[in-house]
């Protein structure tokens, strides 16, 4: 089975749900969400962003910070905290973006569930309301997101033993 582009969908006032399935199993896909190391190499965004910062704690209450650079004079980061973590099935975490200012919360949960010999992914994401949801879906994120997301597949995440 191959893997198709991620699809949106609009859900409710606010929010918005990511489809995507994955060739890896539920487990692996997981840990590249969880896995700062993993994460660092595929969560990039637009070919010749990087993320040169990706402080992970993952546990329920932890906090993250990923920090994104195209390579000249543009950057944002993203913060937030972990809320609920069920390996190889749920992560539910709170995210928001600095530009420089922190954006309103990005409430996700997102579920890995085997698809066969791989994982389709549902990302759901509750937004404050339509206004913030019309201005994150003008950003580009779904071209950003669809583009870490092929990074994620072409990883070999067997190498990487945990």
């Amino acid at each position: 089975m191959t893997n198709a582009p991620l699809s949106i969908e609009l859900d409710g006032a606010a929010g918005v749900t990511v489809r995507r399935r994955f060739n890896a199993p539920p487990a692996m896909v997981y840990r590249a969400h969880t896995e700062s190391e993993l994460v660092q190499r595929w969560m990039l965004g637009p070919p010749g962003w990087s993320m040169p910062v990706c402080e992970m704690d993952v546990r329920p209450g932890g906090a993250f910070r990923h920090e994104y650079s195209d390579g000249a004079d543009a950057g944002f980061a993203i913060v937030g905290e972990y809320i609920t973590l069920e390996p190889a099935a749920r992560i539910v975490h709170v995210e928001r973006m600095l530009l420089p200012d922190p954006t309103p919360d990005n409430n996700i949960d997102t579920r890995f569930e085997p698809d066969g010999s791989g994982t389709r992914m549902v990302l759901r994401m509750s937004l404050p309301d339509a206004g913030i949801r019309k201005a994150m879906l003008e950003t580009g994120m779904a071209e950003g997101m669809e583009a870490s997301y092929a990074n994620l597949d072409a990883l070999d995440l067997s190498e990487f033993k945990g």
